[in-house]
């Protein structure tokens, strides 16, 4: 999910490449990537895309490359096609 944007309340950890969300982390440690992956489909699944599994991964694979540390750490899951800027806006909206 996106952080917020003081991130005082999401922020699970903080690595070189900048703050991780707490459903993206446990123990001190990041959850393995395709999890991370799955996770955030559910949760635009659940909150601004019901029942459009597609337009789910392309908004977290939209959101997760704009992140710093999965630029700098990608994997499989985030190839392939991405939101358009309005699809990604019109879903910030809803949440």
């Amino acid at each position: 999910m996106p952080l917020s944007e003081d991130g005082i309340h999401d922020t699970g950890l903080v690595m070189a490449e900048g703050p991780v969300c707490i459903h993206d982390s446990t123990d001190g440690k990041m959850k393995v990537p395709q999890e991370i992956f799955e996770g955030g489909v559910g949760f635009f699944l659940s909150s601004v895309t019901p029942g459009d599994r597609s337009l789910a991964e392309r908004i977290t694979r939209k959101n997760m490359k704009s992140l710093p540390y999965w630029q700098a750490h990608p994997f499989a899951e985030l190839e392939g096609s991405e939101a358009s800027d309005e699809e990604f806006a019109e879903a910030m909206k809803k949440l």
